[in-house]
């Protein structure tokens, strides 16, 4: 493991922001699954950031970054989903401006929730890079600052609040499995767990198609893929050609990585919902799915993230119900759940 002060955030630097986040993106349960355990053989724990306000643990992150900042114009940030409610959200409590910079193609109910959280919203062009032109023209014309997803310092150090309270509430737990996508979420854990106690497993997870972080890591540097269309659809997206944080903490801190497929996934999320009761994305379901289909194997007191449950509700209802769902261009076959 690299020396903890050669890290861009340090367990310092994440113990300040437990302080900066705490009145708005507190903290959230952790509870054990039964019936995980049970198929584990060890106790097995999931730490609830369905249960922040604006229903993920991207809140941590952009609450501290839009506190540290001091007296700014505003901030501005390009997303589709749980960042673009973070930031506004994190941004109204704290009286400044937010403009939320989204596609032609984000569906109007979306865009509809983020400004019912105080936000402007500008809409701009048919992807997200055309949509973060328009972010780029508002920081340089009108002075705000961009609040990036997860490649920033401020961001990392939020979402590594969660570590914290669940070594501070578990310290028996071993492996910790983490969603991984851009990894402001896994680079974040994974200095605070690594720093309180060194020998932690820790395992990104993600899906097997489009996995932008994996793919890098096993290029040895950032590099683009395709985005496919998936039920873990927030672990979608690259991680930036220039990434200078999330890439070199997760190369060096991650002891694995492991990719599972759509169908896994889907066993996942209902496995979450008719055993714990949860209604969870596609994201949070990555760590059943890889235990589940036997891709990772544990020994000892085991835990996770349930990072968010902003889905579409129709969408996840027929999943539950066993009935096929069109996936991008692709039908995603039914699965009745213990048949």
């Amino acid at each position: 493991m690299p020396d903890p002060s050669d890290l861009p955030v340090t367990l310092g630097d994440i113990r300040a922001a437990a302080r900066t986040i705490a009145g708005l993106a507190d903290a959230t349960p952790m509870v054990p699954s039964p019936f995980m355990s049970d198929r584990i053989g060890h106790p097995f724990w999931m730490k609830l950031e369905i249960g922040q306000p604006t229903g993920a643990f991207k809140l941590r992150g952009a609450t501290n970054a839009i506190r540290a900042l001091g007296d700014v114009p505003g901030v501005v940030c390009c997303s589709t989903g749980n960042h673009g409610r973070a930031v506004a959200y994190a941004a109204g409590e704290v009286g400044l401006r937010a403009v939320i910079c989204m596609s032609e193609l984000v569906p109007a109910a979306k865009v509809e929730r983020i400004r019912a959280m105080g936000a402007e919203v500008v809409i701009e062009g048919r992807s997200q890079d055309e949509a973060q032109l328009a972010a780029n023209r508002l920081v340089r014309d009108e002075g705000l600052i961009d609040i990036p997803p997860f490649d920033h310092p401020d961001v990392i150090a939020g979402q590594g609040t969660i570590g914290l309270e669940m070594l501070d509430a578990r310290p028996e737990i071993d492996t910790v499995i983490i969603p991984l996508s851009g990894g402001g979420l896994a680079a974040g854990v994974a200095v605070a767990a690594k720093a309180i106690k060194p020998g932690i497993r820790l395992i990104g997870v993600t899906m097997e198609n489009g996995a932008a972080m994996d793919a890098s890591l096993k290029a040895g540097k950032p590099v683009d893929v395709t985005e496919v269309a998936s039920l873990a659809d927030s672990l979608g997206g690259g991680i930036g050609l220039t990434n200078r944080y999330t890439f070199p903490i997760c190369r060096d801190l991650l002891d694995e990585v492991v990719l599972v497929t759509e169908g896994e996934i889907l066993t996942g999320m209902q496995t979450l919902y008719y055993e714990d009761a949860l209604v969870a994305e596609g994201a949070c379901a990555v760590a059943h799915a890889a235990l589940l289909a036997g891709k990772i194997t544990v020994t000892g007191p085991t835990a996770t993230i349930i990072t968010g449950r902003n889905l579409d509700m129709q969408t996840f209802t027929r999943l539950m119900a066993g009935e096929d769902v069109a996936l991008g261009d692709t039908t995603l076959k039914g699965q009745t759940y213990g048949a």
